[in-house]
């Protein structure tokens, strides 16, 4: 219970020092409607029944990755440069549940980011997005939060170890949306490309979204990605878990919490 507290009040906080960025306030507010207006202008003559997916998901998802980036991998740079990242890792409330606070604070605000994206569709284009099953699709946003938010405590805990974490933050954004299919389907990548597609959660979150608000859509196609999506988050909490024992065994041997 006492860690479910501190997970909580974190995630608030999180929230609402978030917001009072303005690059956060950009990636959440701007970047969605962009994204959308740039995708539609990519998608209007491609013919495709399913374009309008493309862009309202499409442009939420580019900003709902972009805001996890400069966020929560962002964060412990931040707390780096502050000089508060040693105080966090040796505090009470335990370094692994701060910083799963902030990263669910962060994915949780950036949800804003698909209403952005489909009120810049609908008003400006009048795209119409019809689901016909919206309780597949709450089911399969939900467990696209829950992936996000898994990779991401993943990378602040290996950008933990490193100083050049603004230079890995920028380095992930632009490949993990082309390779994941946030914009296009991950099946039209090259062949030696798909495996890295493959073993990235956010592919199968992508693809569980889109498949919720297919009209031609069968259960145990969603299913099956959901299983798959939840053994590969699975994979990422076992890798986690691993990788803060390594956190605590190297901190004490490189001290890289400190700017220097």
């Amino acid at each position: 219970m006492k860690r479910l507290r501190v997970i909580y009040y974190t995630a608030l906080l999180q929230m609402k020092c978030s917001f009072a960025r303005p690059m956060f306030r950009f990636c959440l507010i701007a970047n969605p409607m962009v994204n959308t207006i740039l995708l539609y202008e990519m998608f209007k003559s491609s013919g495709r029944e399913d374009f309008a997916s493309y862009v309202v998901l499409g442009g939420g998802l580019m900003a709902l990755w972009s805001c996890i980036c400069f966020s929560s991998a962002g964060d412990i740079n931040r707390e780096r440069y502050d000089g508060t990242l040693s105080l966090i890792y040796v505090a009470p409330a335990g370094f692994s549940d701060i910083v799963t606070g902030k990263v669910i604070g962060n994915t949780i605000l950036s949800l804003v980011t698909f209403i952005l994206s489909f009120l810049t569709a609908k008003l400006l284009f009048r795209v119409e997005i019809k689901v016909s099953h919206p309780y597949f699709l709450l089911l399969a946003i939900l467990c696209a939060v829950v992936s996000f938010s898994v990779i991401s405590i993943v990378v602040a805990y290996l950008l933990t170890l490193s100083r050049k974490t603004q230079l890995y933050m920028n380095c992930i954004e632009i490949p993990v949306i082309l390779v994941c299919g946030f914009v296009f389907p991950a099946e039209i990548l090259p062949q030696w490309v798909r495996p890295v597609s493959y073993i990235l959660s956010p592919t199968w979150a992508v693809k569980l979204i889109r498949i919720s608000v297919s009209t031609a859509w069968s259960i145990k196609e969603f299913y099956t990605v959901l299983c798959i999506l939840a053994l590969v988050t699975a994979i990422y909490l076992v890798i986690g878990y691993f990788l803060l024992k390594l956190i605590e065994s190297q901190v004490r041997v490189l001290a890289t919490l400190e700017v220097s």
